[in-house]
């Protein structure tokens, strides 16, 4: 017996934000599958961020029991979370930072993000995100507590990414961001409010609601950013906008402890 259409779309759904945002493989999807259903699956990326929090939580657990200091076992969790994205937003944010470091003009801008290659400018933001976000989980010190954080953190961040797909103007006619199309606004309020969920679950009301809130504002500074330096966004500034969510978050975390 099948299964009902919406759970159906659901599971589909998952499926598909779990092949575009990590490396874990899913199979064969299926028609719906392709490009553009990329825009409805955005519901569910808090759920994948979710468990990409949890497994960085996992590794920095292990680390801890095997007596690693909680600097490196933050560092081993931040690079156990880009071992299973594929460092899918650390690149767009390497790529933002070069393209806006170094372009004298919109159309400068979008030529360098374009490039694979990385500059000075990114190669600077990307260590000091990797930085901040391994110190702030050492700060943080217990595994219980860094469990939660990044489970809080990964969850609101993706949340940020429908949210600015569906206010955002494209700063380019071509490319992945325009193929996978802009995601209804109830879809992203459903991602926005399952990451609220998440971070209540996680941090309790308060803190939950904080990191919901610094994580919205981490977002907003990157897309008002871009909309000033390139008029919009694109699949890299996206990479930026979580980023700077994920940070967001941790940061509160810290304060809040």
């Amino acid at each position: 017996m099948p299964p009902p259409p919406q759970l159906a779309e659901w599971s589909t759904d998952l499926r598909v934000a779990v092949g575009f945002l990590t490396r874990v493989p899913v199979g064969e999807i299926g028609p719906v599958g392709g490009v553009g259903s990329l825009s409805r699956a955005t519901r569910v990326y808090p759920v994948v961020g979710l468990g990409i929090g949890l497994a960085g939580g996992a590794a920095y657990w292990l680390a801890a029991a095997l007596g690693l200091p909680p600097l490196i076992a933050g560092l081993i969790a931040v690079a156990a979370t880009m071992g299973l994205t594929g460092a899918l937003h650390e690149d767009g944010l390497a790529d933002t930072a070069d393209g806006f470091g170094g372009g004298a003009d919109p159309e400068r801008k979008l030529e360098i993000m374009r490039d694979s290659r990385t500059g000075a400018y990114g190669a600077a933001v990307l260590v000091l995100s990797i930085a901040i976000r391994g110190t702030a989980l050492a700060a943080l010190a217990a595994p219980a507590a860094v469990v939660l954080a990044l489970a809080a953190a990964h969850a609101v961040s993706r949340a940020c990414l429908p949210a600015a797909m569906a206010t955002m103007p494209l700063a380019r006619s071509s490319g992945l961001a325009v193929a996978t199309g802009r995601p209804e606004p109830r879809d992203a309020g459903i991602a926005l409010s399952l990451a609220a969920a998440v971070a209540v679950l996680a941090q309790g009301f308060g803190a939950g609601l904080a990191a919901l809130l610094a994580g919205v504002l981490g977002a907003a500074l990157v897309a008002w950013l871009a909309r000033a330096q390139i008029g919009g966004y694109t699949g890299d500034v996206l990479g930026a906008l979580q980023q700077a969510a994920e940070i967001a978050v941790l940061l509160t975390a810290v304060a809040l402890a």
